[in-house]
């Protein structure tokens, strides 16, 4: 890929990927699955085509986990730090990318929430919290 390539990683850097803009959606998803595999309150998912993304190195550190019975969702993660990392759709069109793992800027913002009556019942929108530069404790 050239230079408009976003490279990710997992936390460790056995497992490395880049993506090509343009993407087919940013969003964030509120759906109890997303929240169970980011561990938060959303996911913050990219979609783009498969020819838009390539891996880089450590696909042997890729465990890919199909929940039986269920349409649209997998989830993707490294065996050596456990990150999230991008899958390959069941019918092998599209990547869906966690944007957290993300090494550049997207240059792309979320365009949609998803799933938001879905969302726990425990979030308040991130606005409505006060913010600080690092953490006090």
């Amino acid at each position: 890929m050239d230079a408009q390539a976003i490279g990710g990683s997992c936390l460790c850097g056995s497992v490395a990927y880049e993506i090509m803009p343009p993407f087919m959606f940013f969003q964030y998803c509120y759906c109890s699955r997303c929240r169970k595999n980011s561990g938060s309150a959303h996911a913050a998912n990219i979609m783009m085509e498969a020819a838009q993304f390539k891996w880089l190195r450590g696909e042997e550190n890729i465990k890919v986990f199909r929940m039986p019975d269920v349409r649209a969702f997998s989830t993707s993660f490294c065996t050596v730090c456990g990150s999230a990392l991008p899958w390959l759709t069941k019918n092998e069109k599209f990547y869906i990318v966690p944007a957290g793992g993300l090494n550049d800027d997207p240059d792309a913002k979320p365009d949609r929430n998803i799933h938001w009556a879905s969302r726990a019942a425990w979030y308040v929108p991130e606005g409505e919290l006060p913010c600080f530069e690092e953490a006090s404790t």
